[in-house]
């Protein structure tokens, strides 16, 4: 995760960078070099705050071949020499993403462009792995050379390779070496490489470092310990929880309390998740205490522990949290948005807009608030949901705060539901499909496009036929 640049969301450059589709609908009505600039701007330097999860790359494909764009600069950045120094996937990958989408469409350049990268590139796993899912057999095959030649005949190179393989994303390029019968001696190392990586996975099942059968709590306890004080750091609070549920027992209620307590913090980290699972009645009490804690690690601890509980218990003491200006008040405003009833919306609204007026439109509350808002239909939310829809950065958010808008808003159809259909994420898209009114002739135009674009998913093709299929007679 970081923070990029993001423009104003009024500009043709924002509204690009948030993946909205209104960024599409103003590209093709400004001057096509302005919006060529503003799209290889966006990606070339990758405006997503999470770029694991959210989507821009079809978006942006889509868009080069609206606008008939050249992939020069595209080249350039990929063949910088700072691919020779920065070979994290941020730099390139969404780049290459869009290659890949645009060589799926028939682009040529791009398919020439990603074996190129493959070859030579710093990021060339990725670009593989594009490759994988839309090069013939003979343009893979004709990179196995290169790609071998990354990993020298040595012990480490093997190992290199042993792991390249085991972890590819796509196996097909690794399977067509291993079989290709006109290069023995490179379907020799790859495949040798394949048994070396089921191997080592066999190896590591052999030697776990974890817990053992017949472990007391105390051990569970210490072995968490231990993964902090470890270099590097490991938190194993998480699975050490697991471990205490299978070791503990009613008679180590309250060593477990007093861990969570008084004890180390990984220790207390640990206590603390197993007592919240439990829903032990000292849970809450003992989670207050410690989401005051100076150590990051105990007060996170807390929060997370929280937010999982389902109890009733957990509720309630919700309602008296979600005032608070901590963590542990934004968990709680998260809980009510989730789980709460019908006379929790003002307290759910509130929360929405105090989290908006003080954090903004990207605080990873909102996500929960959002949605609460609309599986409670709080149709005085709108305003403030339009305004999240507008300003947040984050694709994924905007998604929600569209369904949450479909729930609440009756000007959602006929307003923001339209330019959904042209959103970067597919989710939003099928809420368009189903919700856009087809009166706009963009719509009916746009809902044909995506029911014929072999890239689009399934789930918004079956929307967008649903709403062309004639009514079921009535009897």
């Amino acid at each position: 995760m970081f923070d990029p640049d993001i423009a104003p969301s009024g500009t043709l450059l924002g509204l690009l960078q948030r993946g909205r589709g209104d960024g599409t609908l103003h590209a093709l009505a400004a001057p096509r070099a302005e919006a060529l600039a503003a799209l290889n701007h966006c990606v070339l330097r990758d405006p997503r705050r999470d770029w694991q999860v959210e989507n821009r790359s079809l978006y942006y494909a889509r868009l080069y071949l609206d606008l008939d764009g050249r992939l020069g600069e595209i080249e350039q950045h990929l063949f910088h020499p700072d691919d020779l120094i920065d070979t994290s996937e941020e730099r390139t990958g969404l780049a290459l993403a869009v290659l890949g989408h645009l060589a799926s469409y028939g682009r040529d350049d791009a398919l020439v462009l990603l074996r190129r990268y493959a070859a030579t590139g710093g990021n060339w796993a990725w670009a593989l792995d594009e490759l994988a899912l839309r090069d013939d057999d003979a343009g893979l095959r004709a990179l196995a050379a290169p790609v071998l030649a990354r990993f020298p005949h040595t012990p480490e190179g093997e190992a290199a390779l042993a792991a390249a393989v085991r972890d590819a994303f796509e196996p097909r390029p690794w399977r067509l070496w291993a079989d290709d019968r006109r290069a023995p001696a490179t379907a020799a190392r790859v495949r040798a490489a394949r048994e070396q990586g089921s191997f080592d996975r066999w190896q590591r099942q052999l030697r776990p470092t974890g817990p053992r059968p017949g472990w007391s709590v105390r051990e569970v306890l210490d072995w968490a310990q231990q993964g902090l004080d470890a270099h590097p750091t490991q938190h194993r609070h998480v699975p050490a929880t697991r471990c205490l549920t299978a070791v503990a027992g009613p008679e180590d209620r309250l060593e477990i309390i007093e861990a969570a307590a008084f004890g180390p913090e990984a220790a207390r980290a640990t206590a603390l998740r197993y007592l919240a699972e439990h829903h032990d009645p000292q849970a809450l009490d003992l989670i207050e205490t410690a989401a005051a804690d100076p150590g990051e690690l105990v007060s996170s601890a807390a929060v997370t522990a929280f937010e999982r509980m389902r109890s009733t218990a957990a509720l309630e003491r919700a309602r008296a949290w979600i005032h608070r200006g901590d963590a542990l008040g934004a968990a709680a405003a998260g809980m009510l948005a989730c789980r709460g009833a019908a006379y929790d919306s003002a307290l759910v609204l509130a929360a929405l807009r105090r989290t908006v007026r003080t954090e903004g439109c990207d605080a990873p509350v909102l996500w929960d608030l959002v949605d609460g808002a609309g599986r409670l239909a709080i149709t005085c939310a709108a305003p403030v949901l339009r305004h999240i829809y507008r300003e947040t950065a984050s694709s994924h958010l905007r998604g929600r705060a569209a369904r949450a808008l479909a729930a609440t808003d009756p000007s959602f159809a006929a307003g923001f539901a339209v330019e959904c259909l042209w959103d970067c994420e597919e989710s939003t898209r099928e809420l368009a499909a189903r919700h856009a009114t087809t009166a706009d002739a963009r719509v009916v135009d746009q809902l044909r496009r995506l029911a014929a674009d072999p890239a689009e998913e399934a789930e918004v093709q079956t929307a967008v036929l649903s709403r062309f299929e004639p009514e079921a007679p009535t009897a």
